[in-house]
């Protein structure tokens, strides 16, 4: 019964503080960039204003333009049930691997009918970039999750993997586990469109893919969009951090093991968002036909990872 309580807190925890991360990476880019930039809460009052909002609907669309806020809110939401946070146990504890690369996937499609069903020339440009791009993130993910299974040897059940990797120790840390962290981390940026991939602040038609796709929405239907954006980043790093590289997380349901496990994982999600925040810093968004390149070694480095993992 505790175990319960404490995973639905978890994931409670979770949902909330999407937005905060965001804002976090936001202030931490502006000042990177020597500017003051917004307060780290701005996210949420800007989830509000879009909440109290009405929605204006194209004339173009179809009920499915309606529903596709919905079942992406779904997803991201059924994904963080399924993740660990701050302790090992879930409320999906038959959630794998393959499942969670199927849920992005879904999350994927439906924002893409969502950019088709607005009617509009840019959303069915964001919609086909997106697709182009999936491709290749699609392979890279899947492999790196595999390799992930493979090492710990524990089945793909998301709830064991961080387990087993305890179990490990420290010969946890091989080769294949850096490479497909690596992988993955090329993945995180790729899958959230963040730079290089894609600009999440500009609405540049040139260059947009994530927001070409969310241009038709507005009010509810677009707050929902962005929270559940949010929320697709923060499961990407929570997965990055119990999964990859589990140490410090809870096993026990217990206050001292508990707060330990809090303060590990708030270090661990400080240390990616200012390693994404450098990254969005130092680097300028890459053509749009330079993207398979670097998704590409985002593939390669899972590959070699696999490679390394039955080699070694």
């Amino acid at each position: 019964m505790i175990e319960t309580f404490v995973s639905l807190v978890q994931t409670l925890i979770m949902i909330l503080v999407a937005p905060l991360i965001t804002g976090i990476l936001m202030k931490l880019k502006a000042k990177m960039q020597r500017r003051k930039g917004n307060s780290i809460f701005q996210p949420y009052r800007y989830l509000i204003k879009l909440f109290r909002k009405d929605e204006t609907i194209s004339e173009d669309s179809s009920w499915l333009f309606r529903l596709i806020p919905y079942v992406c809110m779904g997803c991201m939401i059924l994904l963080a049930f399924m993740v660990p946070f701050i302790f090992t146990g879930v409320l999906a504890p038959y959630g794998d691997l393959i499942a969670l690369v199927y849920i992005f996937t879904m999350y994927r499609f439906m924002m893409v009918l969502g950019g088709l069903e607005g009617g509009s020339v840019f959303g069915g440009m964001g919609s086909s970039r997106e697709m182009m791009m999936s491709v290749l993130i699609e392979p890279a993910l899947l492999l790196s999750m595999t390799v992930l299974a493979g090492l710990t040897k524990a089945g793909t059940a998301i709830s064991t993997i961080p387990q087993a990797l305890l179990d490990m120790g420290v010969a946890a840390l091989t080769p294949a586990l850096i490479l497909a962290a690596a992988s993955f981390f090329i993945t995180l940026l790729a899958e959230n469109a963040r730079i290089p991939f894609d600009n999440p602040s500009t609405h540049l038609e040139l260059t947009m893919v994530h927001e070409g796709m969310l241009i038709e929405y507005s009010g509810r239907g677009l707050g929902m969009m962005e929270f559940s954006s949010m929320l697709r980043l923060t499961v990407f790093m929570v997965m990055l951090s119990a999964l990859f590289f589990p140490w410090g997380i809870s096993t026990e349901a217990t206050l001292t093991s508990l707060f330990i496990s809090s303060v590990t994982m708030m270090i661990k999600l400080l240390a990616l968002t200012f390693s994404i925040a450098v990254v969005e810093s130092y680097l300028a968004k890459y053509r749009l036909f330079r993207l398979p390149n670097m998704l590409t070694a985002s593939f390669a480095l899972s590959f070699l990872a696999m490679i390394s993992l039955y080699i070694l």
